[in-house]
């Protein structure tokens, strides 16, 4: 009997595909104009990655509520599958130079960076100190951190890049959704805990016993629910409020101001609070431990939308004053609008469909760092005067076919 070897034979559309792509793979500087189609390819491939990273890490938090911590969980390969995918697009905007500016390039750079490092320190972390049984750890922090500079600079480069469209504006509203998500991740904490809490109050739990066992040796005390109060919701009652006023709503203000259209805000919520309201299924379903989905936002978004019909006369009337005065005049009649419905909004959610415990004490200094945020963001953007700019499409290199 003779066996016969062939080789291998590529898929056609993997040949198209490398014969398009790598005549474009040349040394050059961020800032370079790039054609098109590349820019679409780039910034598609960056929506895919942050896709992957954002599944993986809503069923990683459901995960932990149920089983023993592991590095090899499926939620993590999943979002290592679109760490990996950034950092390829990071290497190919560095080494080519393609679909970013300077200011880009560095935050996407600095926000890998700071990611990859971020890894192994939490993998130690976890290695020492056993259970890490909260989202607010330091090494997490990097890790959001890491994040956030990434889609950062992935927002500057498709606002500045991008051609003027509904494309556009799609695209760009769908990497501030993925910003929010990064932003109020660590909130997840509280709403998968305040639900666990529950369930152990009504003679149910969702954990695993290995976990609650290991959980209570952590803690050197019996499984109780001290202990149980402990692992679901281990930080202040303050800080969930007051974070999800500051962070949440400057994600929404920086939102409003780069879309620049009414309903901006609204949108960027309702598609994170939508994609979190339609894992909730998904995971219960399948036997996780559910979530308090955080309604607020939505109000939130529409009260920012709301605020810069309010902020907009106001800064007319002041014009004649220096621009930081007539910017904090509007900005301060917005806040004042935002602030007091979104912790009335929190506080019927919590009555209603579930939330964390809502330290109303805490309203001042919220609404003292959210002025501060808001202003920050207005001066910023003002100051910088960001505009987008329109990429001419330009001829691709004669060895590229005309199309992919």
């Amino acid at each position: 009997m003779t066996v016969r070897f062939s080789a291998v034979k590529a898929p056609a559309s993997f040949k198209k595909a490398a014969a398009w792509a790598l005549p474009y793979w040349t040394r050059g500087e961020a800032g370079r104009e790039t054609p098109q189609d590349l820019f679409r390819v780039l910034y598609f491939g960056w929506l895919a990655a942050f896709t992957l990273k954002v599944l993986g890490s809503a069923w990683d938090v459901s995960w932990h509520f149920k089983w023993l911590r592991d590095d090899l969980a499926p939620p993590h390969l999943l979002n290592s599958a679109g760490t990996a995918l950034a950092v390829a697009l990071t290497v190919i905007h560095g080494y080519t130079g393609y679909g970013v500016d300077k200011a880009a390039l560095r935050l996407i750079q600095w926000g890998t960076g700071i990611f990859l490092v971020a890894v192994p320190l939490d993998l130690i972390n976890h290695r020492v100190n056993g259970l890490d049984i909260t989202s607010w750890s330091p090494s997490h922090i990097m890790l959001y951190v890491g994040t956030l500079f990434m889609i950062a600079g992935v927002v500057r480069g498709w606002f500045m890049g991008a051609p003027p469209g509904r494309e556009r504006v799609v695209v760009l509203g769908a990497f501030l959704a993925f910003f929010l998500e990064n932003v109020h991740f660590p909130e997840q904490h509280q709403e998968y805990g305040i639900l666990s809490l529950g369930a152990w109050d009504n003679h149910a739990t969702y954990a695993e016993q290995i976990l609650l066992q290991f959980a209570a040796d952590q803690m050197g005390r019996p499984i109780d629910r001290i202990m149980m109060a402990g692992f679901t919701l281990p930080v202040p009652d303050f800080l969930y409020p007051v974070y999800a006023v500051v962070a949440g709503l400057s994600v929404l203000v920086a939102a409003r101001l780069l879309i620049g259209r009414f309903g901006a805000a609204t949108l960027v919520a309702a598609g994170y609070v939508g994609f979190r309201a339609a894992m909730w299924p998904l995971l219960t379903f399948t036997g996780f431990p559910p979530s308090a989905v955080p309604f607020f936002l939505v109000v939130a978004g529409l009260l920012v939308d709301l605020a810069f019909l309010v902020r907009m006369p106001l800064l007319r009337a002041v014009l004649g004053a220096a621009v930081v005065t007539a910017v904090a005049y509007g900005t301060l009649a917005a806040q004042s609008a935002v602030m007091g419905p979104v912790y009335g909004a929190i506080k019927g959610q919590e009555g209603l469909l579930g939330a964390p415990p809502l330290a109303t004490s805490s309203a001042g200094w919220a609404g003292l760092g959210l002025l501060a945020a808001w202003l920050a963001i207005e001066l910023v953007v003002g100051r910088r005067q960001l505009r987008p700019r329109t990429i001419e499409p330009s001829v691709p290199p004669v060895t590229a076919p005309a199309t992919p």
